[in-house]
């Protein structure tokens, strides 16, 4: 028990050194649980972003055509597509800690079947049930901290809580690369298993059992969902989510290919690429996040995807590896001021109608749409037009929701202090 209790003793130490601010972002009581998922969260998404830049390249050698390859990366959102709101909404009911417990063990356990893959049936089959996984984990945890966040904090708290997931997204590629060039993929995926393992034993041993959850949504009546879907902010955070994650479906399906067979680019390099825009993302995150509790949301979410549509635009104009590190860079800039409004907004929504793990799990629906849409989709531009089209095809889906977007905001906003 020693280590155990040296590992929590570091944990509230941390807590004291990011949170003793004077503005009791998160209140004393629940410092230990934010600490929990922030950790829990990094070491697992660090171990999915090690080798989550090398399966295009990997299925790539195996023949997989462009089709094939958007539906190694489109299995894991089906899964999700489909299941996130039943976790979310059991979530409410049920408690958090068992959803997140069980997702983690998922995770751990398949990623040290990934070993045993050599074809592209099982690795579409791994990342289906990887999917699964996953959308026990992400709107749950995303949910848990919306619950424990005090309102006026909503883009601060979620803001520095998204810290860990950009951050591990960004270190993951850029380990990932080295770990293929050094040894081999199969040490990527022992890795990744170890990762989620460890944030499983963090969630198993420091977050608090059910009873002690005290969810605002665990003893109120449930909201139809009906009630959810016909709400216009929510369906407007919905059409932008799923925009920009589609986005990123391109990029992180079709920018390993694109940069490996047009500029011949290392592991390495390839791993800075796909690192670069989520790093720059993270980076801006909680800076933004406190602009967004002070500043008009609506506009921060235009401009952000104004920003995302010419990031999206410009690897269809590059000519070397220095275009697209500008082109990664300016779509992250533009993610990183519109999403830590997007998710304060989400906060709000779901501690308004009672609901946040369902309001959460919709948004994740989106990521999960959207990912499965901009990889299918980048997949068809690939295999019957060209490789470069897959990106101006991204443009488009995110012209598309940055406009429908503004069209269900309320314009009176924008004049407003």
């Amino acid at each position: 028990m020693a280590p155990l209790y040296l590992i929590k003793t570091s944990l509230s130490q941390l807590a004291i050194k990011l949170f003793n601010n004077g503005k009791g972002i998160i209140p004393s009581n629940r410092k230990g649980v934010f600490l929990t998922l922030f950790f829990a969260i990094f070491t697992t998404v660090t171990g999915v972003g090690i080798v989550v830049p090398l399966l295009p390249v990997y299925a790539n050698e195996l023949g997989a055509t462009g089709i094939y390859v958007g539906m190694i990366f489109g299995s894991f959102s089906i899964s999700r597509i489909f299941l996130l709101p039943v976790f979310g909404r059991l979530s409410d009911q049920k408690g958090r800690k068992p959803f997140i417990v069980a997702g983690l063990a998922a995770y751990t356990l398949i990623s040290f079947a990934f070993i045993f893959s050599k074809n592209i049936e099982t690795l579409i089959i791994l990342r289906f049930i990887q999917g699964a996984g996953s959308a026990m984990i992400m709107p749950v945890v995303q949910a848990y901290v919306g619950e424990i966040t005090p309102e006026g904090s909503e883009g601060y708290s979620m803001g520095l809580f998204n810290l860990s997931m950009f951050l591990s997204l960004s270190l993951g590629p850029l380990i990932g690369g080295g770990i293929k060039d050094i040894w081999s993929l199969d040490a990527a995926f022992i890795c990744m298993g170890v990762l989620s393992c460890i944030g499983l034993l963090l969630c198993i041993f420091f977050l608090p059992p059910v009873f002690e959850e005290n969810t605002k949504t665990s003893k109120t009546k449930i909201v139809p969902w009906s009630n959810l879907l016909k709400d216009k902010g929510i369906i407007s955070l919905f059409v932008f989510r799923y925009a920009y994650t589609a986005c990123i479906g391109v990029i992180w399906c079709f920018l390993p290919i694109f940069a490996d067979t047009e500029f011949g680019l290392s592991g390495s390099l390839i791993g800075v690429l796909v690192m670069l825009g989520v790093f720059v993302s993270g980076f801006l995150s909680l800076p933004m996040g406190y602009v967004a509790d002070r500043a008009n949301k609506d506009l921060m979410i235009i401009f952000g995807g104004t920003l995302s549509t010419i990031g999206m635009l410009l690897p269809f104009f590059a000519s070397s590896f220095y275009d697209l590190v500008i082109a990664v860079s300016i779509f992250g800039i533009g993610g990183g001021i519109s999403m830590p409004a997007i998710m304060a907004y989400a906060v709000i929504k779901g501690d308004a109608k009672k609901a946040m793990g369902s309001v959460i799990s919709i948004l994740t629906v989106a990521h999960s749409m959207g990912m499965l849409t901009g990889s299918i989709v980048a997949g068809l531009a690939m295999d019957y037009l060209n490789l470069r089209l897959s990106f101006p095809c991204g443009t488009i889906i995110m012209i598309l929701g940055t406009f429908i977007f503004w069209i269900l905001t309320d314009k009176r906003s924008y004049i407003k202090k």
